[in-house]
């Protein structure tokens, strides 16, 4: 077993020589795998202080808990909490896209710790980890579900249980890119369904809902009804940027 040791942290050692640590932003070199830069991470907004109990969204004013900003005051989302790591803007967004549209999987590993520290006041002692579904076509073209990455990544740093296929996506297969609102919640209306061979492992428990990024709410809304009308016992959500709200 120690000679087994010694061999796997040699080959892992030779291949840090021959592969250094890249910075997922510029692709310059680092001291650590999946990690970014000084540089980068002063680019990269990342949610503190003040934010909306709703949906994650900075908040003018002092750090605190409760507060809600106007739009979920005026319409408040069906989770209990909402939550953040990075605002969608400047790298933050160039990151989202190379993760969604770029095959950079890479980064999902490397964000997994800002979106737990972004979850910890949220965490219960039964949460179970779900991320958002893609629709059968997307996911056949993408090959893989960013969020399903996130929410793995998440549930490896907080030591959670993840169930990747708890959600199914059917029904229309429409892009919500240029829609408003309401538009987009109307499009979602029961696209999103609890899998009934997984319904088992979530009911009863706090689900931590996981996405890559949270524009208006009308894809988490609609798992979170999903997974309320599938006896789960409560829904918060987070995830890796927020949209700026606009007034």
């Amino acid at each position: 077993m120690q000679t087994s040791n010694v061999a796997l942290t040699t080959i892992q050692t030779a291949l840090r020589v021959i592969y250094p640590p890249r910075c997922l932003g510029c692709g310059e070199m680092v001291g650590a795998d999946f990690a970014l830069c000084g540089p980068c991470r002063r680019e990269v907004h990342v949610i503190g202080g003040l934010v909306c109990d709703g949906c994650g969204v900075p908040l003018p004013g002092a750090a605190g808990f409760g507060e809600h900003c106007d739009t979920c005051l005026a319409s408040p989302p069906p989770w209990s909490q909402g939550r953040a790591a990075l605002m969608y803007q400047g790298l933050g967004r160039k990151l989202v896209l190379a993760m969604k549209h770029g095959d950079r999987t890479d980064i999902a590993r490397g964000m997994a710790p800002l979106m737990g520290m972004a979850a910890r006041e949220m965490i219960q002692p039964d949460t179970v980890v779900v991320p958002v579904p893609l629709h059968w076509r997307r996911m056949f073209r993408r090959r893989y579900n960013q969020a399903a990455l996130l929410a793995q990544g998440l549930a490896r740093h907080r030591h959670l249980v993840c169930v990747p296929d708890a959600l199914t996506r059917h029904g229309r297969h429409e892009s919500l890119d240029g829609l408003g609102r309401a538009e987009r919640f109307e499009a979602l209306r029961g696209a999103i369904t609890v899998h009934p061979h997984k319904a088992d492992r979530i009911a009863g428990r706090h689900v931590l809902l996981v996405d890559d990024v949270m524009t208006s709410g009308a894809t988490l809304g609609a798992c979170t009804e999903a997974l309320l009308a599938s006896q789960v016992r409560e829904v918060s959500v987070v995830t890796l940027a927020r949209v700026a709200q606009t007034p």
